[in-house]
């Protein structure tokens, strides 16, 4: 069977998340009324949280894009896991020529 994500809007994420906040319904009524999981609704409301001076675009970037502090992260890890080779390389050879000159 095939199934589609469904994707959403930054204007609707925002949207559903200040009605959220609004309190005009429980948050279950409303997660129903538009479809969506009550999780759903409590995770982009934390997103919007961790960020108050972010535009909706900026929390979520959408289409499989990471936001700019991701993918600093991502860069970050890759460049320490190849730091960490070099570093492993550097003990073995350190050990290897330290054995030969005995």
């Amino acid at each position: 069977m095939d199934t589609k994500r469904q994707q959403y809007t930054h204007e609707f994420k925002v949207a559903a998340v200040q009605r959220m906040r609004s309190r005009e319904k429980s948050t279950a009524a409303l997660a129903r009324e538009l479809g969506l999981a009550v999780n759903q609704l409590y995770r982009w409301n934390a997103a919007l949280t961790a960020q108050p001076d972010a535009r909706g675009s900026d929390v979520f970037p959408g289409h499989g894009q990471q936001s700019a502090a991701d993918t600093e992260l991502a860069r970050l890890r890759r460049e320490n896991a190849v730091l960490r080779e070099e570093r492993d390389i550097l003990k073995k050879a350190t050990a290897f020529f330290a054995k030969e000159s005995r």
